[in-house]
């Protein structure tokens, strides 16, 4: 897909039935383009589309077996044309998500933009070095959201 113009990408990422994507597939989709091309392609309904899709997902990728006694809420701030709010909550081995921020107090937020979400949620990038590079913003518990990845089945990108 590099070989694309963002034009031509967003036309066929729009026709695509994310339920029917594989998360190895989507991490594959990632991979394939750029970081440019990821911002480009994240916009209006198609943007809203497929961070709804990844939060419904994350139910099914939690490894409850991972999580044991845990207890938190995360609050994730997705950056971007609008600033887009989800919050996971984990207990008694359960995963939940909402759309949106509650009155609750979350143990840890991550603040980041759409392209580096895409990036983590798929695979294909390194949480700690986002976190370095200052492209992941972290408050509260920093040792909640750096072990945050092994509560999930993540692809490798």
């Amino acid at each position: 897909m590099a070989d694309k113009s963002s034009g031509d990408i967003t036309a066929e990422l729009a026709g695509l039935d994310f339920a029917a994507v594989s998360p190895q597939e989507f991490a594959r989709i990632v991979k394939g383009l750029s970081a440019q091309q990821l911002s480009e392609v994240m916009h209006g309904e198609f943007r809203a589309r497929v961070l709804r899709e990844v939060f419904g997902r994350m139910k099914q990728q939690f490894r409850p077996e991972a999580a044991g006694q845990l207890q938190a809420l995360i609050r994730w701030k997705i950056t971007g044309e609008s600033d887009e709010v989800f919050e996971t909550s984990i207990a008694g081995g359960r995963c939940s998500v909402r759309e949106g921020r509650s009155e609750a107090e979350p143990r840890t937020t991550l603040v980041m933009a759409d392209t580096e979400f895409l990036k983590l949620v798929s695979g294909n990038g390194s949480p700690v070095t986002m976190f370095m590079l200052r492209k992941l913003k972290v408050a509260g518990d920093v040792g909640l959201a750096s072990g945050l990845t092994r509560y999930f089945d993540i692809p490798k990108g």
